[in-house]
């Protein structure tokens, strides 16, 4: 199967924060300091994270608690806005360390480790974007996530 590489900028730490700052504003969305927080938690972990794990780890180094449901809001917001993917047999998310760019990824989920990478292939996913658009539906976002063992794992 043949695979795209889409020209894209990996950002990391304070300028994966910076560029996911402009990235919403310039969506015309406030960047706020709980936003902020969030991004910050989640770009932290090289694995998909859940919004209850975010929302605990905000509490204890914030002192108080911090609501899942408003984790979970801001997620979504991130999600709509590409700056955060969610995987979604993990109910999940992983920061999208290239905010704007848009393209559907292909998911590598190892089923041992939690480890979870990407790759682009846009034969695939636009396949399956006509296939959806042929049986009837608009605004199709192709979901695809492959669960397995990580080379590290089988090794």
């Amino acid at each position: 199967m043949a695979s795209h590489h889409h020209a894209h900028e990996e950002h990391f730490g304070d300028d994966l924060i910076s560029a996911a700052r402009v990235s919403l504003t310039g969506a015309g969305e406030q960047w706020t300091s709980m936003r902020e927080s969030v991004f910050a938690e989640l770009a932290r972990h090289d694995r998909p994270v859940s919004a209850y794990d975010i929302a605990d780890n905000l509490s204890a180094a914030r002192g108080k608690r911090v609501a899942p449901n408003s984790v979970y809001r801001i997620l979504d917001l991130f999600v709509t806005n590409n700056l955060a993917n969610r995987i979604e047999s993990a109910n999940a998310y992983l920061v999208n360390t290239h905010p704007g760019c848009r393209h559907d990824c292909v998911f590598l989920i190892c089923d041992d480790c939690g480890t979870a990478s990407h790759f682009d292939d846009d034969k695939l996913t636009n396949a399956l974007r006509g296939a959806g658009k042929a049986a009837g539906f608009s605004q199709v976002r192709p979901v695809v996530e492959l669960r397995g063992l990580c080379a590290d794992c089988v090794g």
